[in-house]
């Protein structure tokens, strides 16, 4: 049996948009998961006393903790049946990956030979953790940095939708804002790549995450970006205009995955409200 990790902003989303009134169907397409499985997160909510009719505000910690340890499936010995079948096959898969240096791929091929079926990533793990195989050596320590210090901020393409207005298909882009640290996503939807899209992104987003990061890391960006690859080029003159209007400061591009908020040429934060 195959088991699946139970991720919290998953549960958040579906009982979001439940409450919103949306169909089962849609909010699952929304967060990507099965019309079953947002129905048990639903179920699972209903069960803990929530109500369509409560708001947002009754999705806190306490309920979303009790929905997920309602719909995680149950693992007595801390793993599941394939994990407990490959323990019978041990002295084999031992003899594969550190005798006949074989790897994981084949060895799915052999148990699947023998009548063993087990998913791979489940295989991969049993083999590390019980077998020896490459055992994971010493890496080095990445500092992960501080909450709501540091954002990524990329363009994606999302497809193509219908206009109501013109009635045209038009190229829809998806503004992806990831939090370094939590990795909490949003995402804002646009028509075009500009620094204008850029900017109401950031204003949707700073009220989505109930606060402004001090640094933004963009990903080669192009809207606030130059097209040179000098890190130090000026910004573009159209660009420098529209941040000033919005009290942005400039944002450039860098190499490196990592900018400093030292830098008030890379910080980018709102002004203060008056």
């Amino acid at each position: 049996m195959v088991f699946r990790e139970v991720d919290v902003f998953e549960v958040r989303e579906v009982l979001r948009g439940w409450l919103d009134g949306v169909g089962l169907r849609t909010v699952a397409a929304r967060a990507g998961v099965d019309r079953k499985t947002a129905r048990r997160y639903v179920q699972a909510a209903q069960e803990a006393g929530l109500t369509r009719d409560a708001g947002p505000s009754a999705l806190d910690d306490e309920l979303i903790g009790v929905v997920v340890g309602a719909v995680r499936s149950a693992r007595p010995k801390g793993h599941g049946d394939s994990w407990e079948t490959l323990l019978t096959h041990q002295e084999q898969i031992s003899a594969w990956v550190g005798q006949d240096k074989l790897s994981i791929v084949k060895v799915e091929q052999l148990l699947t030979r023998q009548g063993v079926n087990v998913p791979y990533p489940t295989l991969h793990r049993f083999a590390v953790a019980r077998c020896g195989f490459r055992p994971k050596g010493t890496t080095v320590r990445v500092l992960a940095g501080e909450p709501g210090v540091e954002c990524q901020i990329d363009f994606a393409q999302m497809g193509f939708i219908l206009d109501p207005e013109t009635g045209r298909r038009r190229k829809v882009h998806a503004l992806i804002f990831t939090a370094c640290y939590s990795r909490h996503m949003f995402v804002w939807l646009t028509y075009s790549q500009t620094l204008s899209a850029v900017i109401a992104g950031c204003e949707a987003a700073w009220k989505f995450y109930s606060g402004v990061f001090k640094v933004l890391i963009p990903d080669n960006l192009r809207p606030v970006a130059t097209s040179l690859p000098n890190s130090l080029s000026p910004a573009r003159h159209t660009g420098r205009n529209d941040t000033r209007c919005t009290g942005f400061h400039g944002i450039r591009r860098t190499r490196a995955a990592r900018c400093h908020s030292a830098d008030p040429v890379v910080a980018c934060r709102l002004p203060p409200s008056r």
